[in-house]
């Protein structure tokens, strides 16, 4: 797959990073992410960029699980440890960038 390279300019934070996905895919989960962070900036009211940052990923949990939760049987568990993994391995690549 080819490697993307995607700039961040978001809440005093300048980096860029690279993954193994398209340059579009990035811009788009970027670009959905800048849009949560301005709703939490307007809605709630907040200047912390750190707890900007928390609710914005909670909110992208929120989606992720409710989604998944659409494509599994009611019976069936949700898979959590996907979802930590997944988790893990951003916090890990941010870590690396910053």
């Amino acid at each position: 797959m080819a490697k993307g390279n995607l700039q961040i300019d978001l809440l005093g934070a300048s980096f860029a990073i690279q993954a193994d996905e398209k340059p579009e895919y990035l811009e788009a989960i970027y670009s959905h992410y800048k849009k949560t962070v301005s709703r939490i900036e307007s809605s709630a009211k907040l200047t912390d960029p750190l707890k900007i940052a928390i609710l914005a990923g909670i909110l992208a949990a929120d989606e992720y699980y409710k989604e998944k939760m659409k494509h599994t049987d009611e019976d069936s568990d949700i898979d959590l440890s996907e979802a930590e993994k997944l988790a893990l391995r951003m916090i890990s690549r941010i870590d690396q960038v910053i």
